[in-house]
């Protein structure tokens, strides 16, 4: 009889056994499964197309690229006008020319950290497992009548996020974020729905977000179409600099 591997036996043992106590990491790793298992890694980048609408329904096309070693990036377009935020591994910096800014210029630390979770390939949850977060397992919360696993995930910086998992799905359905951007605190509140894969790997496709007590005043997130592992332009990340410097 051939042996299972270690992720293989302790997913049919959670499955088999409903009445074994959950922790945070058996949670994490049925996610890690759900997603996609193996085939997260074997992701190296991903870029998604699709439409941001934000309240009173404005509405801007969008693609955005995730590195597994790192960076991001998102350029957000309407009208001949587009609005680029991007993070090359360790600072982040934005062009917008809605505020009249033609140049490229740099994030403050507290905006790029933040910028530099939201574009991750596997997300805050996953790359909890090895980054040195603190993860607590909280029990169950109700999500739209069902009881979700809560899951609260402390990274090393202090910032927080607080995790629903579908119990059937074991995929994420809301995640609160709290953390401190130029000294205020500030909580955001993200709903995903509606996940393909994309190279095997389950992305949401659907992300409405908000600020927290400001529910009705939500954005959302449209992808259209994802794509896995594509060729990047040498210094896509990079900020540009000056002409002239």
């Amino acid at each position: 009889m051939k042996s299972l591997n270690w992720a293989g036996a302790t997913a049919l043992i959670l499955l088999a056994s409903p009445a074994v106590s959950q922790t945070a990491k058996d949670i994490i790793e049925q996610n890690r499964l759900a997603r996609g298992g193996d085939a997260i890694d074997a992701i190296k980048s991903v870029r998604f197309e699709g439409k941001l609408i934000f309240p009173g329904d404005f509405q801007l096309t969008f693609n955005e690229t995730r590195a597994a070693n790192g960076g991001a990036r998102t350029d957000a377009s309407v009208q001949g006008l587009t609005l680029v935020s991007a993070y090359d591994g360790k600072s982040g910096w934005r062009i917008n020319p809605f505020e009249g800014r033609k140049d490229a210029e740099t994030m403050s630390a507290d905006e790029a950290r933040s910028f530099a979770d939201t574009g991750s390939v596997k997300g805050p949850l996953l790359a909890a497992r090895d980054d040195g977060s603190t993860i607590t397992y909280l029990g169950k919360e109700d999500f739209d009548g069902t009881l979700a696993h809560k899951l609260k995930v402390v990274q090393t910086d202090g910032d927080e996020f607080v995790f629903l998992i579908d119990p059937d799905s074991m995929l994420e359905v809301k995640m609160v974020e709290t953390r401190r951007v130029r000294g205020a605190q500030q909580t955001f509140e993200f709903e995903y729905g509606d996940y393909e894969k994309v190279a095997g790997v389950y992305f949401p496709m659907s992300i409405e977000s908000w600020s927290q007590g400001q529910s009705a005043n939500r954005q959302q997130v449209i992808v259209a179409s994802g794509t896995a592992n594509g060729e990047i332009p040498t210094g896509y990340f990079t900020q540009p600099t000056q002409a002239g410097k």
